[in-house]
C-alpha cells in the first residue's frame, strides 16, 4: 500500500488530495537527502508510510505487512536494513526536519515554548537497547522500559520535536557485553535525564534556534541543578 492510498482517504477533494501526496513525497525527499544515499530511498519512504498508516503496532515488522502485502519478507529485511543497520546521522535528519516544519510554527503567530519531556514504552528483553527497570510514563509506575529524553517546540498550532535521545541506564552503560552486542556508540556514557535535557538545550541554542521559555514537569522542575544549568544557559546566551 502506497502513501497515496492513506492521503486519498482523508478527504474528497480531489485538489487536497493530490496536495497531501506531493507533500508526503516533498518530505520524504528531503529526508533521503539527510540520510544521504539514494538507495536509503524506497525503505525510509516505506517507513514513512507505515508510520502514517492505521494500525497500533509501529514496529518493521507490521508496518511491512501494510506496505508490501504481497511480499512482507523482503520488505521486512528492507525495512529492517534501513532502521538496525543503515548508517546516517540522526542529528541531521533532525535538523532537516526542524528546517521544513518550523517556518510552518512560526507562521502562526503563536508565543513558541520549549517543551523538555521523556517518554517511557514498555519493552521486554535484555537485548533491547536501554531496557530497565524504571519509571514509566506510559503507566505512571515502574516499569521493564526504554526512557527517551526529548525537547521540543510547541505552542497552540503544534508541536515539532527538536532532540530525542535514549537515556542509557548506568547498568547498561557499564555492561561493555551488552553494549558490544548491540552497537551502543562508545562515546555514549550514562547521564542523568536532566543532564541529557540540559545538553540537549544548548545544542539547540547554538544552532541558532530562538530562545523562548523553558517548560517541563516536576521531575525536571524539581531538580535545582536542571534549573540552575537552565539559568546558566540563558545567561551565557544572552550575554
Amino acid at each position: 500500500m502506497h502513501a497515496h492510498v492513506l492521503y486519498f482517504s482523508m478527504s474528497r477533494d480531489t485538489h487536497r488530495k493530490v496536495d497531501h501526496q506531493e507533500r508526503f513525497e516533498s518530505y520524504v525527499e528531503l529526508l533521503t537527502e539527510a540520510a544521504g544515499h539514494a538507495d536509503r530511498a524506497a525503505p525510509l519512504r516505506d517507513y514513512c508510510t507505515g508510520l502514517l498508516l492505521p494500525g497500533e503496532r509501529k514496529s518493521v515488522e507490521p508496518m511491512a505487512a501494510r506496505t508490501a502485502p504481497d511480499r512482507v519478507r523482503k520488505q521486512h529485511q528492507s525495512m529492517h536494513h534501513f532502521v538496525a543497520d543503515a548508517p546516517w546521522n540522526d542529528e541531521e535528519m533532525m535538523s532537516t526536519v526542524r528546517g521544513y516544519a518550523l517556518p510552518v510554527l512560526q507562521e502562526s503567530g503563536d508565543e513558541l515554548v520549549w517543551v523538555v519531556d521523556d517518554t517511557g514504552s514498555r519493552k521486554r528483553g535484555k537485548h533491547m537497547v536501554g531496557v530497565a527497570r524504571q519509571y514509566c510514563g506510559e503507566i505512571g509506575k515502574q516499569d521493564n522500559c526504554q526512557v527517551a529524553v526529548s525537547l521540543s517546540l510547541a505552542n497552540a498550532s503544534g508541536s515539532l520535536p527538536i532532540a530525542h535521545r535514549l537515556h542509557l541506564p548506568e547498568k547498561w552503560a557499564e555492561d561493555p557485553e551488552r553494549r558490544r552486542k548491540t552497537k551502543v556508540p562508545e562515546h555514549i556514557k550514562f547521564q542523568k535525564k536532566w543532564e541529557i535535557s540540559r545538553d540537549q538545550i544548548k545544542a539547540a541554542l547554538e544552532t541558532g534556534i530562538p530562545r523562548r521559555p523553558v517548560v517541563a514537569d516536576a521531575g525536571y522542575g524539581n531538580c535545582v541543578e536542571f534549573r540552575d544549568a537552565v539559568t546558566d544557559t540563558w545567561t551565557c546566551r544572552t550575554s
